[in-house]
């Protein structure tokens, strides 16, 4: 009986304890407010100041499953803003990470469906409406972006970061 009641909780306190956990639900954002003493360096890089922003990249998300474009390529330091518009009539999202990390996230949402987190590195996007990210890329490499809401990930709705 009580291991019905440890389950939920302990899921609960390990996604919190692995910073996964706060809006992936209804799409409702908060205008992000940067701060540098917040700002936590990544495999792919950190958030970016959106004062230091050096290119602007316009990203369509479709009910198709697909991010336009799917490939997109970046200076190491830059900061980009992206601007995402969700084309669709159904919630998407941005989510910049590596692969691996972006799978892993995948599968997670897959078993909790309702979990809630807002990051530096994600935008929620409603239908019809625009959302951001304002990234700096301080490491080289090939890294990835992904809608993660339950199924879209699975459908193909994936991109392709080279960071040079």
């Amino acid at each position: 009986m009580i291991a019905r009641h440890v389950l939920p909780a302990l899921a609960a306190a390990l996604m919190v304890a692995s910073g996964v956990a706060a809006a992936h639900g209804d799409g409702h954002e908060e205008k992000r407010v940067f701060d540098p003493s917040h700002v936590e360096q990544t495999a792919f890089g950190q958030e970016g100041d959106p004062r230091k922003v050096s290119r602007t990249i316009q990203i369509d998300m479709r009910d198709t499953m697909r991010f336009t474009p799917a490939t997109l390529a970046v200076r190491k330091g830059q900061t980009v803003r992206f601007v995402v518009h969700n084309d669709g009539k159904v919630l998407h999202e941005m989510v910049l990470g590596t692969p691996e990390a972006l799978k892993e996230h995948a599968e997670m949402m897959k078993k909790f469906p309702d979990m809630e987190h807002a990051d530096a590195n994600m935008a929620h996007v409603k239908p019809g409406l625009s959302g951001e990210i304002v990234w700096q890329f301080t490491q080289a490499g090939t890294f990835a972006f992904a809608c993660l809401q339950p199924g879209h990930f699975e459908a193909g709705m994936v991109g392709k970061m080279v960071v040079q």
